[in-house]
């Protein structure tokens, strides 16, 4: 029998922290969308252009992306059934793998259900309490969280600094094995890390170096294989981290490397051992998607020109963005508050750029993550910098 009492409590608190994170204009919500992610989305009835996703390429609706991910589900089923050690490995599942060790130059890789998963399971399996991780500031949570799962002493260097890497890896003596850990593309940020400066001070300080190309597989590189790819960095890179699920528009992580790297993986790290396989949709659409960067590398093409011209624009009517060198651009606001403003006004006149706030962000760097699609037209484009003027204009963001 449920104790109302008990009940009333735990809500009674939880309510407390949402109104908290009202006050401080932190609070989510969810907003459905009437449709499938694309250059414009439909909202409540309304059409409106989306500058946000992750889907930089335009593949999730790509038709042979969806066509592969439909036949998939039609002759194989809608769930893998199972573990990956049990019965949820399929001739499918290994081509993927296969796939994905050729697009990032590797002896080997495995693919996991998550992005998350990766990064959390991978971490654990390589450090633990005798050891060190060396951390940039602006990792994505999933490497936070892993560093904590490991139970290793972290050491966080400031963002995309070499020299203090260096300075606390030289004062790192006692442990048993030190990892410097980094995004190569900062999914808040747009910026690089300096990875062959990161490479060349790990290998000085005997440290291995493992990275997260979640934000770089699919739009840097030869046929999209990332940015270790692009400055040629492949064997002196130990672990690739990466998803599946942004450039290349399906589900999933993977974890790219040598072959025993691979085989410990799959004997060691709990996210891939304990939970279900990816889905036959998934693994199709995947494997599709690894196929068109090869076959159309003018999406790349498009959606870096789309960048190049939406920072100018918006440079250009007053706004400041970080100084960032990939295809998300950082439209800097300042409070939480502030940023959601300015978002509202924006889906207002029908531009969806939500707001990023803190604790995703730090304190007092509120802001909107502008991505482009490959497949936004320049009509699109044009339009959202009127929207983003007037907007601005309305808000007092721009005088």
């Amino acid at each position: 029998m449920v104790d109302t009492a008990q009940r009333s409590s735990l809500d009674h608190l939880l309510q407390a922290g949402l109104e908290d994170r009202d006050r401080r204009a932190i609070r989510r919500r969810l907003r459905p969308l009437d449709g499938g992610i694309g250059p414009r989305v439909t909202i409540n009835g309304r059409s409106v252009i989306q500058l946000c996703s992750n889907d930089y390429l335009g593949l999730a609706a790509h038709p042979a992306v969806a066509r592969a991910a439909a036949d998939a589900a039609l002759e194989h089923g809608a769930g893998a059934g199972s573990a990956r050690l049990i019965v949820g490995t399929s001739t499918a599942h290994a081509a993927l793998e296969r796939d994905v060790a050729r697009l990032k130059q590797t002896e080997a890789a495995v693919v996991l259900s998550s992005g998350y998963h990766a990064n959390t399971g991978v971490l654990p399996i390589l450090a633990g309490p005798e050891d060190a991780i060396f951390s940039d500031e602006l990792n994505h949570a999933s490497l936070i969280d892993g560093c904590r799962l490991a139970r290793a002493a972290v050491r966080v260097y400031r963002h995309a600094d070499a020299g203090h890497l260096e300075r606390l890896l030289r004062d790192a003596d006692g442990f048993r094995r030190r990892l410097v850990v980094t995004e190569t593309v900062f999914g808040m940020d747009g910026d690089l890390a300096p990875l062959a400066d990161l490479v060349a001070i790990a290998r000085r300080h005997d440290a291995w170096i493992v990275v997260d190309e979640a934000h770089a597989t699919g739009v840097f590189g030869r046929n999209g294989g990332g940015l270790v790819s692009q400055l040629g960095l492949t064997d002196a890179v130990d672990v690739q981290l990466g998803t599946l699920s942004k450039a290349l528009g399906s589900l999933g992580g993977y974890v790219a490397g040598s072959a025993a790297l691979v085989d410990w993986v799959i004997n060691a790290a709990r996210t891939f051992i304990y939970t279900t396989a990816l889905p036959p949709a998934a693994v199709a659409a995947a494997r599709a998607a690894i196929a068109v960067l090869a076959a159309e590398p003018e999406r790349r093409d498009r959606v870096w020109s789309h960048a190049t011209w939406l920072r100018a624009r918006l440079a250009g009517i007053g706004y400041r963005l970080g100084p960032g060198r990939s295809p998300i651009l950082p439209v800097l606001v300042g409070g939480a508050d502030e940023a959601v403003l300015l978002s509202e006004a924006l889906l207002a006149r029908g531009v969806l750029a939500p707001a990023i706030r803190p604790p995703t962000v730090p304190d007092g760097t509120a802001r909107l993550r502008v991505a482009p699609m490959a497949t936004h037209t320049a009509d699109d484009l044009a339009t959202a910098i009127d929207v983003f003027a007037a907007a601005g204009r309305e808000t007092g963001h721009l005088r």
